[in-house]
C-alpha cells in the first residue's frame, strides 16, 4: 500500500471540494484515522507530511503516542469514558467526542492538574440513531453553555457521524443540520465559545461534508486501507 500516494489523492480531493464550495482549501484539515493500524503506518504518513492523527481508543492512542518518531498532533475521536480521561491529559490536542457534562467536568479536572487547557468539540447525534453517541441538537446548546463555565476546556465547535449511505449525497442533510446548529450556537455569543470547527465527513462522504462546511475531515480507510 502506498500511503503517501493515498494522502496525496485525498488532499487533491479536499482541494477540489473546497474550490467547488468557494472555500479556501487551507481552511480544511485532514485527520488521518489510524485506529487498528500499526505504528509503522503512522510513521509513514507522518514522514509524508501528515500532521494530525485520530484515534478511537485510549490505550491505543497512548501506546502509539510513545512510539511515533515524528512530532504529530493527536486527536481523540471515539466514545470516551470518564474514567479513561486521565490517560489522555497532555497527550491530545483536541477531543472530538464530548457529549455530556460529567465527561467535560472530568476532562476539566485532569487538564487543571497540568495547568493546561484542552480544545474540545461537542458530539451531536443528528441522526437520532440509538447506536451512536452524542447529544441531541437541543442538549448540545445547553451543554455548550455548561462547559463554557469550565476554565480548562475550550469549546471549538461540533462533531457528528451521519448514518452510512451508499450515496454520499444522502448524508448532506445531516452535515447541513450540524452547520446550522453551529451557526445558531455562534449567534448566542457564549463567552469563551467558538464554533470555528466542524468535524464531519469520512472516506466515503468527505467531499459533501466539505461542501457543507466541514473544517476537519476524519479519513481512515482511504489512507490506510480497510480494517
Amino acid at each position: 500500500m502506498d500511503i503517501a500516494a493515498n494522502l496525496a489523492h485525498i488532499r487533491e480531493g479536499i482541494a477540489a471540494a473546497a474550490r467547488k464550495a468557494n472555500r479556501d482549501p487551507s481552511s480544511i484539515r485532514l485527520v488521518a484515522v489510524s485506529k487498528h493500524k500499526p505504528v509503522s503506518f503512522v510513521n509513514e504518513a507522518a514522514h509524508s507530511g501528515q500532521l494530525i492523527f485520530g484515534e478511537n481508543y485510549v490505550q491505543e492512542l497512548a501506546a502509539k503516542a510513545l512510539q511515533v518518531a515524528v512530532a504529530v498532533e493527536w486527536h481523540f475521536i471515539g466514545h470516551l469514558q470518564s474514567n479513561k480521561a486521565k490517560y489522555l491529559a497532555g497527550l491530545v490536542t483536541m477531543i472530538h467526542s464530548v457529549d455530556r457534562i460529567s465527561l467535560a467536568e472530568e476532562l476539566d479536572r485532569q487538564w487543571e492538574r497540568l495547568g493546561k487547557t484542552c480544545e474540545i468539540l461537542i458530539q451531536v447525534n443528528v441522526s437520532g440513531e440509538s447506536s451512536k453517541s452524542g447529544a441531541t441538537a437541543k442538549e448540545a446548546t445547553a451543554l455548550v453553555k455548561q462547559i463554557s463555565l469550565l476554565r480548562n476546556l475550550k469549546v471549538r465547535g461540533l462533531m457528528t457521524m451521519p448514518p452510512f449511505f451508499d450515496d454520499p449525497e444522502d448524508a448532506r442533510p445531516y452535515f447541513r443540520e450540524l452547520r446550522e446548529l453551529a451557526d445558531s450556537i455562534s449567534r448566542q455569543e457564549i463567552p469563551g465559545v467558538s464554533m470555528q470547527e466542524l468535524s464531519m465527513g469520512m472516506s466515503g462522504d468527505y467531499k459533501v461534508a466539505i461542501e457543507e462546511g466541514a473544517t476537519l475531515v476524519r479519513i481512515g480507510s482511504a489512507i490506510f486501507g480497510e480494517r
